[in-house]
């Protein structure tokens, strides 16, 4: 397909350094995407983005479809067009939103029936609809539609909705036939092996130029997320990226890179901005926290972010204390920046055949504390 390409150019142990063109731009992995719900980053504007090094963005089908609706998106030039972002973009399939959010949903093999979180109004979405808004708003990568169980659901329904996201993922191919965007396909099987394994290989007779791995951090247990990564690692295309859907924390990057993926995207460190959490290679500060309101430090001392370079501590205790728009922007910036930073770090150490030892640091200066230096 004209415009796209992956290649694995570096392994270190599992861990893999590779290098993603689509027509937007090229993408060096494993990568961070930060999450755009609605076309935009919460808080955080696009020239920030770009100055903090984020080089690809997540938005959402479910979403963008209730509002403003894709007809207008793609009348406004697609994403691209619409929000001013010019850089790539992965939309995922729907699927994750309508079984936790839509009220009064109905799985049926057509599809989802559905009323909206926003105004009771009642939609259908489907491998076809779910193609033709993720084709209309035009972002690079596109997903199959998925069934997504639940973390705690019944072996027997877990089996039912990954037999239903196969036969889901064939409709997905057919009704697809944008040739400026790539179609993953989603491996679906909860914590089962087995039906991990089956739901891949099914996925993979269909040749899709990359996979997710979708229904994880749903409420599984991580040893549970690790052991399915790892087995999959072992199934899945070597030349072929993978892109574990929601996850996660800093360490759970670190964990699925050392099982062979390379893409992921979260809301973790927006939204723990947005609720006065910020990240740092010493643990996590609570800025709300008493001891900060005098101190004059970065929340980050080794941290060259554009907030860590002009606030404080103490005033960003303030602004979020005083419910000022400005606290999540600083402290969305930063966390950020933390993110795509440590990716930038991970990348370099497998280049260098230095990933193991890399992690085993990371992982312990991460696990000090939860407050911070």
């Amino acid at each position: 397909m004209s415009g796209f390409s992956f290649q694995v150019e570096a392994r270190d142990a599992r861990a893999r350094g590779g290098r993603l063109l689509t027509p937007h731009g090229e993408v060096e992995t494993p990568a961070f995407m930060p999450v755009g719900t609605a076309g935009a980053v919460k808080a955080v504007l696009h020239r920030d983005l770009r100055e903090i090094g984020a080089r690809i963005l997540l938005a959402n089908t479910y979403h963008l479809m209730l509002r403003p609706g894709d007809a207008l998106v793609a009348q406004l030039g697609g994403l691209h067009g619409f929000t001013g972002w010019d850089g790539p973009f992965l939309t995922d399939s729907g699927g994750y939103q309508v079984f936790s959010l839509a009220a009064l949903r109905r799985v049926g093999e057509e599809g989802v029936r559905f009323r909206s979180h926003l105004d009771g109004s009642e939609h259908l979405l489907s491998p076809e609809r779910s193609m033709e808004v993720q084709q209309n708003l035009g972002a690079d990568v596109a997903m199959c539609f998925d069934e997504c169980p639940p973390g705690d659901a019944p072996r027997e329904v877990v089996a039912e909705a990954t037999a239903r996201t196969t036969r889901w993922a064939r409709r997905s191919r057919q009704a697809h036939g944008r040739a400026d965007q790539w179609l993953f396909g989603i491996v679906q099987g909860g914590g089962h092996l087995e039906l991990r394994e089956a739901s891949a290989r099914e996925l993979m007779e269909l040749d899709f130029p990359g996979y997710a791995i979708g229904g994880l951090s749903v409420g599984e247990p991580k040893p549970v997320r690790d052991r399915v990564v790892e087995h999959l690692d072992k199934v899945l295309p070597e030349q072929r990226p993978r892109y574990l859907m929601g996850v996660g924390a800093p360490e759970d990057l670190i964990e699925g890179v050392s099982r062979g993926i390379d893409l992921f995207d979260c809301v973790l460190p927006t939204r723990n901005a947005r609720n006065g959490q910020l990240f740092t290679a010493r643990g996590r500060l609570a800025i709300r926290n008493a001891r900060y309101r005098e101190d004059p430090r970065p929340p980050d001392p080794d941290c060259p972010c554009p907030t860590c370079r002009s606030a404080s501590r103490a005033y960003l205790r303030h602004l979020h204390l005083s419910g000022e728009m400005a606290a999540a922007t600083l402290m969305s910036v930063h966390n950020l920046f933390f993110y795509l930073d440590m990716m930038k770090s991970l990348r370099q150490s497998i280049r260098l055949c230095r990933f193991g030892k890399w992690r085993d640091e990371t992982l312990r200066r991460l696990a000090e504390g939860q407050d911070g230096p």
